[in-house]
């Protein structure tokens, strides 16, 4: 059996994603990080951007994510988030427009947030 990690990911509001795992990638303030069993200890904040988690079955598990913590520790992984989706939770036509909205009123952060919405979605998996 290969070496797992679990992986908790929780949003403000609820449990977005619980499960073990073989890699979790992740931007940080400090740049992208990937996290492996085995991995040193960590404490980071998150910046928006989207999760990518390689299940342990070959899956892959993919996150709009809107800002938080990750720690690691023990092969523990959280990733304690502001905003969290899965990406097959995204309504593509109600980002698209949200973005138009965002770029017409010149609101970078609402932009920020729908374009991390839809590069969820169009995440090669």
């Amino acid at each position: 059996m290969a070496a797992e990690l679990h992986v908790e990911l929780v949003a403000a509001d609820r449990q977005v994603w619980s499960g073990e795992a073989t890699l979790v990638v992740a931007r940080t303030t400090s740049g992208d990080i990937g996290v492996m069993p085995g991995h040193q200890p960590l404490l980071g904040v998150l910046e928006s951007g989207p999760v990518t988690i390689r299940t342990s079955d070959g899956g892959t598990v993919i996150a709009a994510v809107h800002g938080g913590f990750i720690s690691f520790a023990d092969d523990k992984l959280s990733l304690l988030a502001e905003i969290a989706e899965l990406s097959d939770e995204i309504d593509v036509q109600r980002a698209e427009r949200a973005l138009e909205r965002a770029k017409a009123a010149a609101d970078a952060s609402a932009e920020r947030r729908a374009d991390v919405r839809l590069r969820a979605v169009t995440t090669v998996r």
